[in-house]
């Protein structure tokens, strides 16, 4: 035993290993890139929960409630997954056995999911608070509802994590050991299918309802423009509204697309040719799958400049009360 422990440890230290096996650039530029984000993003979402309590006391808006939500879903982040992507880094082969493996799968994207599944819950409020302003006695019930589903669902998409991952020697270095998914899946087919299930649950849902939301606001304000035109003071009222919610729809969209699609991009070159993908300077790698975690950092800015204003504008009012 004595003697194999050896045999693996000089393995391990082998000069000749694989790159992606030894702290490396990437490595450093992940733990840089991270730790800068961390604390962009605790100043910010910290911030945000504590002005949308403070709020939350004097007035029982919808919108402080959700933006209060969607700060703790970017701390589960900020506090949960970033520290634990920097000490992987640092050190490169997976030190904390299966349990934590298994758990810290968990929460890597529990997070990410449940900032996504608030973002929806924000833009499904927006769209009934001016497509069916009247609907009042419901509006409340509703966004319980939505916040609800938003915890669940985040819970049971992130379950599966626990599951695929474990802890998995390589087969030739037997002393470097990862939390990985391999050995999990039956064939590729079911592991390319769990990895579209992340990205449609992750990316392509939320995305389709902030798009299709925001239109529709949009479009109901120009509507209401030109129905208004008589007279002046709506004409102002409503133009301001209607570029405001269209700096929002495009700012949303854009650094949720922004945020998310580099990580997608690369997922889908991996599991299309992963021979090719594998090509890519490692460096490049890394610095694409941290920009993922920016919309962490990104959320606190949009939302706290778009909705937590001491200084209401009439149609704002109407929207977010």
């Amino acid at each position: 035993m004595e003697e194999t422990l050896r045999l693996n440890e000089t393995r391990c230290n082998d000069t000749e290993m694989p790159i992606d096996m030894r702290f490396n650039d990437g490595h450093l530029i992940k733990i840089i890139t991270y730790s800068v984000l961390m604390v962009i993003s605790a100043i910010g979402n910290i911030a945000v929960l504590i002005m949308t309590i403070i709020r939350k006391r004097k007035s029982k808006s919808r919108i402080n409630t959700l933006v209060m939500h969607l700060a703790m879903a970017d701390l589960f982040v900020t506090f949960l997954m970033m520290p634990f992507e920097i000490g992987w880094s640092i050190t490169v082969s997976w030190e904390a056995g299966d349990a934590m493996c298994r758990i810290m799968s968990f929460f890597r994207v529990f997070g990410l999911y449940l900032s996504s599944f608030v973002i929806v819950c924000i833009s499904i409020d927006r769209y009934y608070a001016v497509m069916r302003p009247l609907q009042i006695l419901d509006v409340h019930r509703r966004g319980k509802i939505t916040l609800i589903f938003a915890w669940v669902g985040s819970v049971l998409c992130s379950l599966p994590q626990m599951l695929v991952f474990h802890v998995e020697a390589h087969p030739k270095h037997t002393c470097f050991i990862q939390c990985i998914t391999f050995n999990t899946f039956p064939s590729h087919m079911h592991e390319l299918s769990y990895s579209l299930f992340v990205m449609t649950a992750m990316f392509w849902f939320p995305l389709i309802v902030i798009f299709y939301t925001y239109t529709s606001i949009f479009v109901e304000i120009c509507r209401r423009s030109k129905e208004d035109r008589i007279r002046r003071s709506s004409i102002g009222f409503l133009s301001r509204a209607r570029v405001r919610t269209l700096k929002m729809t495009i700012t949303i969209i854009a650094v949720f697309i922004i945020c998310w699609s580099p990580y997608y991009v690369i997922s889908v070159w991996y599991w299309i040719d992963r021979s090719s993908a594998r090509q890519v300077d490692l460096r490049l790698q890394k610095a694409l799958f941290l920009f993922a975690c920016t919309n962490s950092c990104m959320n606190p800015i949009i939302y706290g400049i778009f909705n937590i204003r001491q200084r209401s504008q009439m149609v704002f009012t109407s929207i977010c009360s």
